[in-house]
């Protein structure tokens, strides 16, 4: 199996259900620089949560470094795949110094002579970049290049689908924490019911979230206390005061 071949297989066999997206991105790197002979280091240029660029995903520490000055100048080959969408190689690092100063000088100094860098997708938007860093000049290949192309689409596609299943799973866990939560109230305010005849559904749901509001406590937590007070008890049940 060529190196093609072996990485689309292995992206292909991600269980999506067992991988978080940190996970998922750490693998896509992994794989990619399996796939690539020519890659000595892989990392990936995404947003963090104060939507500033960053490498968090690496296969080797020098790859933040090497990226840092690039997200300082605001301009790098990285930043170009992915504010463009293009695909962008430098052969030699030396020949950019000009173009991309920072990054240029921080390469060469650990030893980065060439690099690769194309766009990770989500749909039609670029939302990072799949970079790679060769110690030697002229390291990637027009063939290197089709490769990482074909990963970084099927790692993008991988990644979808992995942000996808998380979306939904929290999603399912809100909407059945939701659930709980009214299934709760409902039996508090049936207990506060039958113990006061005269008491009215929306009596029962006063009283619930007074106490909630004297107590800062949440209204399903009120209402868990007088439900669980209910099954520890034989007597009747009180409400809450």
């Amino acid at each position: 199996m060529d190196a093609r071949a072996a990485a689309l297989s292995a992206l292909a066999q991600f269980q999506v259900t067992q991988t978080t997206v940190g996970e998922a991105l750490q693998r896509i790197a992994d794989i990619t620089l399996e796939a690539i002979a020519a890659a000595d280091i892989v990392g990936m240029s995404m947003m963090d949560d104060q939507s500033q660029p960053t490498t968090a995903i690496y296969t080797d520490p020098d790859s933040p470094a090497i990226d840092e000055g690039q997200y300082r100048d605001g301009k790098g080959p990285c930043l170009e795949a992915w504010r463009d969408n293009i695909v962008v190689s430098v052969p030699r690092v030396e020949d950019v110094a000009g173009t991309y100063p920072s990054f240029a000088a921080a390469c060469l100094e650990h030893g980065v002579q060439s690099t690769l860098s194309l766009p990770m997708h989500a749909g039609d938007v670029a939302v990072g970049a799949l970079n790679m860093y060769a110690r030697v000049p002229h390291g990637f290949s027009d063939d290197d290049a089709s490769v990482a192309g074909d990963v970084a689409a099927a790692g993008a596609a991988v990644l979808a689908n992995v942000s996808a299943y998380w979306t939904a799973f929290d999603l399912t866990s809100q909407l059945t924490e939701a659930m709980e939560s009214r299934a709760v109230i409902e039996q508090a305010k049936g207990i506060l019911m039958a113990s006061s005849p005269e008491l009215t559904a929306d009596g029962a749901f006063d009283m619930l979230r007074n106490v909630s509001q004297r107590e800062n406590v949440k209204l399903r937590e009120v209402a868990r206390r007088i439900v669980e007070g209910r099954g520890r008890r034989s007597g009747k049940e009180q409400g809450p005061t």
